[in-house]
């Protein structure tokens, strides 16, 4: 029954995203108010990732984001939208350039 609760949330979660997601692993480097760090990337679109860190990351926080995407960096800030305490954090992007988004657009790999 728990397992069905998840299932559905996930789904109706994955429904909300407004931008597909690639795979991509790759270091992030963080800095927030409550940590600062190198976490792996486990997904990426143009609207946020999901990061790997055991620093503790609570909703809301707000990050300054260095991801590296083929010879060249984004740097970008985000805020802390879903924590998971010891595991990882979801992120959202705010304020993304033109120029950065281009670039995600070429580098990150098609689903």
């Amino acid at each position: 029954m728990v397992e069905e609760f998840d299932s559905e949330a996930r789904a109706a979660q994955d429904e909300r995203r407004l931008h597909d997601r690639s795979r991509l692993i790759v270091d992030v480097y963080f800095n927030g108010e409550d940590a600062t760090g190198v976490a792996s990337t486990k997904d990426i679109s143009l609207g946020g990732l999901y990061m790997n860190t055991q620093a503790s990351l609570p909703e809301g926080a707000q990050l300054t984001l260095r991801i590296p995407l083929g010879e060249q960096q984004i740097v970008v800030t985000g805020e802390v939208m879903y924590s998971n305490p010891g595991r990882g954090v979801g992120v959202r992007f705010r304020q993304l350039s033109d120029e950065d988004r281009a670039l995600m657009e070429r580098e990150l790999p098609k689903l």
